[in-house]
């Protein structure tokens, strides 16, 4: 993906950090705004993960810091629930001024609550999700504890730690907490909902999955995040969570306005790849319209959660075979049912290529191996469609001279 800071006014006069992602081609089809959970910030990895796995699905992502939090300017203490679903509404103005008004509204833990009760604020947003989200935003006030509570009550402030960080709340910030009619929201919301939870959240227990689920009107959904902990801290559970909100998401994105987006993706014959340094060999890549990943082995330094490049040649070979082969039997309507072809690639000695012309050094052998079905197929058919196979244009292309031509831009 594609990562630049930004920053906008949250309405107060203070200027608020944030972070917008989008896919390679630097063109998504939608936007999705991210709230983080407390205390947390908009760099937090598995936020990161997530806006990867939306970024794959050509679905941009504007991740931000609420006032007093990361990056972002303003004293946390003086925060309320209310200030923060303010901060809500002036993001989704910054992505509708500059890029795309926000098609998903995405929170995690209290920032999950927050896009629950700013979604009727945010015209523009066609979903919401849920990730490990109280059902209330007065839960937060267990972090205080008994003693905290009476702290708060006689002094008008106490402290928590999170994280091993002390964070002051003030009793304002309490006061409006509790004062958020928290099921009234989401019953007032009206818009699809996804609930993501872990039934071993130890912060947010999976109850609050339930509250939230029953209060909702459908369409709604709920996932299990399994062996997750809060925080998803396993990248590969941010990483699913991503995956998951990313295609349940498409349901509720404009049809029209996705084909067309993908025609001309087409229309313009380009293939970007993207490889990022924090992500190691993990590669985006964008053909045609279409999302890929591609990378390497654990054995070779990757993270092998794609094919690699090579595997990708071969695939390209596998397929045209394919391809080709059907569309020859049907001109000539010839009982063909299926054809499934094998690939595999290995650099060789050219000392052991018998039909190669190269004597020396390795070259690049690909072994293929048909599978023609059809039971009606003469042996001729069969004969005729192997010298077919060698044909098809990845084929011809793989064995034909090959210039590559490479300038910076």
């Amino acid at each position: 993906m594609s990562s630049k800071r930004v920053h906008f006014d949250n309405g107060r006069g203070e200027r608020l950090a944030a972070r917008l992602d989008v896919p390679v081609d630097e063109t998504p089809l939608a936007f999705a705004l991210f709230a983080h959970c407390f205390t947390c910030s908009k760099d937090f990895k598995a936020v990161a993960n997530i806006a990867r796995a939306l970024n794959q699905a050509r679905i941009g992502v504007l991740r931000f810091d609420f006032t007093g939090l990361g990056q972002s300017e303003g004293e946390f203490a003086e925060q309320t629930f209310s200030r923060n679903l303010d901060d809500l509404v002036a993001a989704a103005d910054y992505l509708a001024t500059y890029q795309q008004a926000p098609a998903i509204l995405i929170g995690h833990s209290l920032g999950g609550a927050a896009v629950l009760h700013a979604a009727r604020r945010i015209a523009s947003a066609q979903a919401v999700v849920t990730l490990a989200a109280p059902s209330s935003p007065e839960h937060v006030t267990n972090l205080l504890g008994e003693d905290g509570i009476r702290t708060l009550e006689q002094d008008g402030a106490a402290e928590i730690s999170i994280g091993g960080r002390p964070f002051m709340l003030r009793r304002e910030f309490v006061e409006d907490l509790r004062a958020q009619a928290a099921e009234e929201a989401i019953r007032e919301m009206r818009k699809p909902l996804l609930v993501l939870h872990s039934p071993r959240d130890r912060i947010v227990d999976i109850e609050h999955a339930r509250r939230i689920f029953e209060a909702a009107k459908h369409p709604k959904s709920f996932v299990s995040l399994d062996q997750a902990d809060h925080l998803l801290s396993e990248p590969a559970d941010s990483r699913y969570a991503g995956q998951i909100i990313a295609a349940w998401s498409a349901r509720y994105l404009d049809a029209e306005t996705l084909a067309q987006a993908k025609r001309q993706d087409a229309a313009q014959k380009r293939t970007v790849a993207q490889t990022d340094a924090e992500a190691g060999m993990y590669t985006n890549v964008l053909a045609g319209g279409y999302a890929l990943v591609v990378d390497e082995p654990a054995s070779h330094g990757g993270t092998d959660l794609g094919p690699t490049p090579y595997e990708l040649l071969a695939a390209a070979l596998a397929s045209c075979t394919t391809i080709t082969l059907q569309l020859y039997a049907r001109r000539k309507k010839w009982p063909l049912n299926s054809v499934i072809a094998r690939v595999s690639h290995d650099k060789v000695h050219a000392e052991d290529c018998e039909h190669c012309e190269t004597a020396e050094g390795k070259i690049d052998v690909f072994e293929r191996r048909l599978e023609l079905q059809g039971n009606e197929l003469s042996d001729e058919q069969r004969e005729r469609l192997l010298e077919i196979a060698n044909k098809c244009p990845v084929h011809r292309t793989l064995e034909s001279e090959i210039r590559v031509t490479t300038e910076l831009e």
